[in-house]
């Protein structure tokens, strides 16, 4: 058995209100690094064999915090880098839920593409191949990949069969942990979304105008769903 963990960047301060994509410079801020350095006292004496990451700052930073204790050498995938958003990339996500390929990316992933970007379902098989060529790599080992929120929710919606279309009922929060361990039988999901912490759980204030259904707008690297009212206009 194959254990694949499967981990989203940490905070940054692109995470409420813009799109970053593949934008330089953008690292974890001092919330980012607490959850960096979390994830790694919560991994705890897993022994984990290799770590690979997206070669975005946010994720190297976030997988240096996991690969440096443990002596481990940081091994940077491309094909494990963030979604291509193409013209979107950048821009205020209160602004994106007024576009008219917004709608198209919650409800119609498979078939809407980004302006001048890539479509989620391209995203999707370019993150699969490049998990299953590094899988591969590993038989009955433990290994950490960390990427982005779109990505691991589009490999983990693949793995479990769940239709690229449903995607977005996932959420990856920053720093959460999702893990796949990969049997004969197939892939079987033993985490999704594991933070250390309930408090992703307890009930949020009423949304203001701009805000998202859960109290923020939706997190840097992820394109999940603007609240209704809000995709009406």
């Amino acid at each position: 058995m194959t254990l694949l963990l499967l981990i989203r960047h940490g905070a940054n301060d692109w995470v409420h209100g813009r799109l970053a994509g593949w934008t330089p410079g953008v690292h974890l801020n001092e919330e980012g690094r607490n959850q960096a350095a979390a994830l790694s006292e919560r991994l705890g004496d897993l022994p984990i064999s290799a770590v690979y990451s997206s070669p975005l700052e946010r994720c190297i930073e976030t997988a240096q915090a996991v690969a440096g204790p443990r002596n481990l050498t940081l091994r940077v995938v491309d094909q494990i880098g963030e979604v291509r958003y193409g013209e979107w990339q950048g821009a205020e996500l209160k602004e994106l839920y007024k576009h008219e390929l917004w709608p198209g990316v919650q409800f119609y992933p498979s078939g809407t593409r980004f302006p001048n970007g890539e479509t989620l379902g391209e995203a999707q098989m370019r993150m699969v191949q490049a998990l299953d060529t590094l899988r591969a790599q590993h038989p009955k080992q433990i290994i950490a990949v960390f990427s982005h929120a779109d990505l691991i929710k589009l490999a983990l919606a693949y793995y479990i069969g769940v239709h690229i279309d449903l995607f977005q009922r996932l959420v990856i929060n920053p720093c959460s942990l999702n893990a796949l361990a990969f049997e004969r039988m197939g892939p079987r999901l033993m985490a999704l979304n594991d933070t250390g912490s309930l408090e992703h759980l307890r009930p949020k204030p009423e949304p203001q105008a701009g805000e998202a259904a859960n109290g923020h707008v939706p997190a840097e690297g992820s394109s999940q769903a603007a609240p209704a009212e809000e995709r009406a206009e």
